[in-house]
């Protein structure tokens, strides 16, 4: 069929979407089974976990200090100050609670949208 027929049109519109989907699960699911079947063997206390481990840290402290310091859409009309303050909070609120990243996520989400809220309000 070519692209003027209702089948090609439908064909041409879904294939992308179909690849990317395949595509997006086995690249994702590949690492999820060997994650499965390799979990098992590791000790935590091995030397390649603890690796695994502040790499994870090390890419979450750099998307949080992308977003306070270079943040993009509504995030970017917030002043820095208010941004650092909320992550401080949250930090803070995270060792109240005793290390519940929870708490100290939704404390500074808190903090940061009550701070905008003040800030917007008292600009009009």
């Amino acid at each position: 069929m070519d692209g003027s027929t209702a089948g090609g049109l439908i064909s041409e519109t879904w294939w992308p979407l179909a690849m990317i989907l395949v595509a997006g699960w086995f690249a994702t699911d590949v690492w999820r089974w060997l994650g499965v079947f390799a979990g098992g063997k590791l000790r935590e206390d091995g030397e390649l976990l603890i690796w695994v481990r502040c790499v994870a840290t090390a890419l979450v402290a750099g998307v949080i200090s992308k977003l306070i310091l270079f943040p993009q859409g509504v995030l970017a009309e917030t002043p820095l100050w208010l941004r650092v303050a909320a992550a401080g909070f949250g930090f803070a609120s995270f060792f109240v609670a005793r290390q519940r990243v929870f708490v100290g996520v939704l404390a500074a989400e808190v903090f940061l949208v009550a701070g905008w809220l003040l800030l917007d309000r008292m600009a009009s």
